[in-house]
């Protein structure tokens, strides 16, 4: 294996599910708000699952993203 590869194939990854992520998130709180469906002060609970062949289950994280 060819450590300085899978570095930046992963980083390659990871940017890219970061820039998706992110876009994901600030269209899905725009459309919220215009929706009335949050009022643009709240906490809003977020989960991110990570499959991987090799693991033998799923990776989660979870947090919170404030909108103030």
């Amino acid at each position: 294996m060819n450590e300085e590869t899978l570095n930046l194939s992963l980083r390659s990854f990871l940017k890219r599910v970061g820039i998706n992520c992110q876009r994901e998130i600030e269209m899905g709180v725009r459309q919220a708000l215009e929706d009335g469906k949050l009022q643009g002060d709240e906490t809003l609970p977020v989960k991110v699952t990570l499959e991987f062949g090799p693991l033998d289950a799923p990776f989660v994280i979870e947090g919170e993203i404030s909108l103030e």
